[in-house]
């Protein structure tokens, strides 16, 4: 196994990481800076109104994603089995 190898694996795995942590992360943003927007509106400081949203919109992005999520991780390890002989034999 030579430094291409690894460095190829390495990099697979950062870009499967950052997609799946794409939906719940971006998700995430959004219903903070939502809430965030509407408690300078408002001047309403109450803590557990940016955590429960965000829990909650959180949760339905990992409801509506997860599948999807599930698809990728397996596809990728599926991927990095296949390679497995290769990275043996040296080619």
């Amino acid at each position: 196994m030579d430094q291409n190898a690894v460095l190829d694996i390495g990099l697979s795995g950062l870009l499967i990481a950052a997609k799946l942590a794409a939906p719940v992360l971006i998700t995430s943003l959004v219903v903070g800076f939502a809430i965030s927007l509407f408690q300078s509106m408002t001047q309403i400081q109450e803590v557990t109104l940016s955590f429960v949203p965000k829990a909650v919109a959180v949760s339905i992005a990992l409801l509506v994603c997860g599948h999807w999520m599930i698809s990728e991780i397996v596809l990728f390890t599926h991927e990095l089995f296949d390679k497995i002989p290769a990275l043996l034999r040296g080619s």
